[in-house]
């Protein structure tokens, strides 16, 4: 993909083995990695606005386009300023291409009120198909037949105005036959070269706006497949690079062999984001195999429905034994920025009793606490690259997730 200017820039500030402590520079501004970005699936993460994403040091938030594209629609954000200032956030936006939604969605009728839930269901109840060209989907909120190409999903985001969008690919569930993997695979392949030509053309237009593209690496946990594909997407290029289709049921003890044939190939001097892993133990492996940015539903799902991540592993807010607990949720100090951590104002105690009468705040505290927890994990991995002691904090990180 030859690039008229350049939107996204990779700076490695130190190394430890594998893991790598970075910064992205785009047209936006900077961002740290390794980092972990929150999903707002509608526009916001749940329960929370733009200015808890200050309150939390957030640098970028997930914007899901196909509920996006679904409601309020691509013309309605638009017309408001972008994501940007729809929703009043000035940090950086990653959009992905809709892709994984459209497939797993697709067979789950009624799959809205969960975002990001895994694929499931059988081909024979799919509402999704797909053909070389695009895919051909029902909307999950009203039934209308909706038509999605590579080249859509690029025009859609862009008018999004995300900093970050992603090439439209295809997910398949696991476990999925070989041959349907290969051929998922390879379609995506086929459409992240339209994705790229797409994009290529908006910057020759003057139209781009500055946003990155990243292609998305595919091969479900097949080792071979996974190390071509990513050699594939890195003879196209991209601004940054995706590992889709991972953490989709599949074990840690599988899920490492085919990270590593990603991340082995994949150019050093691009990020690489592994899509839909908020799991700490997870995290921490896949820092190990050098991949640099994280997205999951994990964080706020879980503040939910009560449960908060601890140093000691997750625990359930509603269980009895928190009723006349007086420890703070989070008893760790702060950090070294100062910033008030939610879980340190509040008792076990009183979130169980918010929790138990259905108070709505309980949720949004929790959800707080946890995408302080999953935050402060990779500043601490960060601080750990650079100190030359990510296996040691790595298993200090196992001992308690692994």
């Amino acid at each position: 993909m030859s690039v008229p200017d350049n939107p996204l820039a990779f700076e490695l500030l130190a190394t430890d083995g594998s893991a790598r402590r970075g910064q992205v520079t785009t047209a936006r501004g900077t961002f740290q990695t390794p980092v972990f970005m929150p999903v707002g699936t509608r526009g916001a993460v749940i329960h929370l606005d733009a200015t808890d994403y200050e309150h939390l040091g957030l640098e970028v938030v997930l914007a899901n386009t196909y509920h996006l594209l679904a409601r309020p629609g691509i013309e309605v954000v638009e017309a408001l300023g972008g994501l940007h200032g729809f929703s009043g956030w000035d940090g950086h936006f990653l959009t992905d291409s809709g892709g994984f939604q459209i497939m797993s969605l697709g067979r789950r009728p009624g799959g809205a009120d969960q975002p990001g839930r895994r694929p499931g269901g059988s081909s024979q109840d799919a509402k999704s198909k797909v053909d070389d060209e695009g895919v051909t989907f029902r909307s999950t909120y009203d039934g209308a037949q909706m038509r999605l190409t590579p080249e859509d999903a690029v025009d859609a985001q862009r008018r999004l105005g995300s900093d970050i969008q992603m090439a439209l690919d295809i997910c398949p569930e696991l476990p999925a036959p070989p041959d349907q993997v290969r051929e998922a695979t390879e379609r995506t392949h086929l459409w992240a070269a339209r994705a790229a030509a797409a994009m290529d053309a908006a910057r020759r237009d003057g139209i781009a706006g500055g946003q990155a593209l990243f292609g998305i690496c595919q091969g479900g946990i097949d080792p071979g497949l996974r190390r071509a594909s990513a050699e594939t997407l890195a003879s196209i290029g991209f601004d940054g690079y995706g590992i889709g289709g991972l953490s989709v049921g599949e074990s840690r003890s599988e899920m490492g062999p085919a990270l590593h044939a990603a991340t082995e190939v994949l150019p050093a001097d691009r990020p690489r984001y592994l899509m839909g892993v908020g799991d700490p133990a997870r995290i921490v492996d896949a820092i190990a195999a050098g991949v640099d940015m994280f997205d999951c539903v994990l964080p706020s799902r879980l503040g939910r429905h009560g449960t908060a991540l601890t140093p000691q592993g997750r625990i359930n807010i509603r269980n009895a034994r928190f009723a006349r607990d007086a420890t703070p949720l989070d008893t760790r100090e702060e950090g070294a920025d100062s910033r008030p951590k939610a879980g340190a104002r509040f008792s076990r105690g009183y979130l169980r009793h918010l929790m138990s009468v259905n108070e709505p705040t309980a949720s949004r505290i929790l959800t707080l606490h946890n995408i302080t927890f999953l935050n402060d994990l990779v500043a601490d991995a960060r601080a750990a690259i650079e100190a030359g002691r990510f296996s040691a904090f790595r298993e200090q990180v196992n001992e308690v997730w692994g």
